[in-house]
């Protein structure tokens, strides 16, 4: 496959995300190999080991990838690289995710890409994956291995069988499921008012309604309860 033409003086900031310290390391080597045998250089900026590091050297550095894992070492439990995505969505962050997971499970795939994941890798994949995957998402593309658009659109399927029958449980109004679209991309109540042609006060009104009915009392836990229950794509 060829790879997608970047500018041979660029250089490419990359923040690694990931609670595993051996990982991450192996991250800096291969991508010390891609710069030397490339014309491409890798810089890594920072390394966070869960979200509120992430988060500081994000607002410091500024990268333009990061690298993300999807189990960080606050609480696996509560999917929180899910989580960093939606964040990341709310702080209009410009630069691009690529997920480097050990899970292969469908549903986490089609979630991450569904939190604005510009590609999904299998961490035992990187070495064959890695390279390509970072080029192609610098060419504004996403990037799928076979093995993984395999599992993402057979969850696709799934949710799209689903989504709109869940909407109508809810009873959101076509307008509310508008209103929630952009919501998820990250507009402002100005923003939706415009996209819409309507006034503010008419997106709050949507915006409270929506809330009571998703059982939510903020944008984000909207925005996060959305995503789960794949009512939008982000």
């Amino acid at each position: 496959m060829t790879n997608p033409i970047i500018e041979t003086t660029q250089t490419i900031s990359i923040l690694l995300v990931d609670d595993e310290g051996q990982f991450r390391q192996g991250l800096r080597t291969l991508l010390d190999f891609y710069s030397d045998r490339g014309r491409v250089r890798f810089e890594v900026i920072g390394e966070a080991e869960n979200l509120s590091e992430m988060l500081v050297l994000l607002e410091q550095k500024h990268p333009t990838l990061i690298f993300l894992d999807l189990e960080l070492s606050e609480n696996k439990a509560e999917n929180n690289g899910i989580d960093a995505l939606i964040g990341l969505q709310e702080l209009s962050y410009e630069g691009k995710v690529l997920v480097l997971s050990s899970h292969q499970d469908e549903s986490w795939i089609f979630r991450a890409m569904q939190g604005g994941a510009k590609g999904y890798v299998f961490k035992d994949c990187l070495a064959e994956q890695l390279y390509e995957a970072i080029l192609t998402i610098l060419d504004d593309k996403i990037y799928l291995a076979p093995e993984v658009a395999t599992r993402f659109f057979r969850q696709f399927q799934v949710y799209a069988g689903h989504s709109l029958p869940i909407a109508k449980s809810l009873k959101l109004t076509e307008r509310e499921q508008e209103v929630l679209h952009w919501l998820v991309q990250g507009a402002s109540n100005d923003a939706i008012a415009k996209k819409l042609y309507v006034t503010v006060a008419t997106v709050k009104a949507h915006l409270s309604s929506i809330f009571t009915k998703l059982e939510v009392k903020n944008r984000t836990q909207a925005i996060v309860r959305a995503i789960r229950l794949g009512l939008v794509q982000a």
